[in-house]
């Protein structure tokens, strides 16, 4: 793994947030761990998506990993080869401990550039932890980083809120996204094509902003 100097951006504003989002999720690693166990909703349809039509032992890059649960989980069980990213370190020593069959790195995906080319990229819960004026270049590098005909699987905010700040288990993390419609447009020029395109969970009056995902196929 190599690591690029700058941010897609080319800005450095966002960095005080990638830092907050790191120390954060370091700090909640037990909490996550016990609560993001299980699949939510249509996650498991969305996945057999992805996968779908991947023979053999295919590579799946997994941004934003986590404790590796349970997205990687289930594509190691399927056969698959799991390649790993997340910027918090605690994280990824649970998934190292808990599936060694994985490949587990420590970076950012703002800098982080792979060495291979992938069969399937996830992008789950992650991006929109990133500052949105990065999201059209890295799905630029997301569409180079992957095989002719390969998939993309991702979520991002469900609605045109602004960046903001909440908390979760008691520590504040940062939230940014384009909307759903300016995502697929953005994906488009980048060759890619939807094939699962749908609300998860609808904005709401209070913190819930939405989430919105997407399973597409990189022509």
């Amino acid at each position: 793994m190599r690591h690029e100097g700058e941010n897609p951006s080319g800005r450095s504003c966002d960095r005080p947030n990638r830092a907050m989002n790191r120390a954060s999720y370091n700090a909640i690693a037990a909490e996550w761990d016990a609560a993001r166990t299980v699949f939510f909703g249509r996650e498991r349809d969305y996945l057999n998506v992805l996968l779908a039509g991947l023979a053999g032992s295919g590579c799946v890059l997994d941004l934003g990993c986590g404790t590796g649960r349970p997205i990687a989980e289930s594509v190691l069980r399927r056969g698959h080869q799991i390649v790993g990213v997340d910027q918090a370190e605690s994280l990824l020593e649970l998934a190292r401990k808990r599936f060694p069959d994985g490949t587990w790195l420590h970076g950012e995906i703002e800098t982080f550039v792979p060495e291979r080319r992938f069969h399937a990229i996830v992008c789950w819960d992650t991006l929109f932890h990133i500052d949105r004026a990065a999201h059209e270049t890295l799905f630029e590098r997301f569409a180079r980083w992957l095989l002719p005909g390969a998939r993309l699987m991702l979520t991002v905010g469900g609605s045109a809120h602004p960046a903001f700040v909440d908390t979760m288990f008691g520590q504040p993390f940062f939230y940014d996204s384009h909307p759903p419609g300016a995502v697929l447009e953005m994906l488009g020029r980048q060759g890619f094509a939807p094939l699962v395109s749908e609300l998860m969970n609808p904005p709401t009056s209070g913190r819930d902003k939405g989430r919105y995902a997407i399973v597409a196929s990189r022509t």
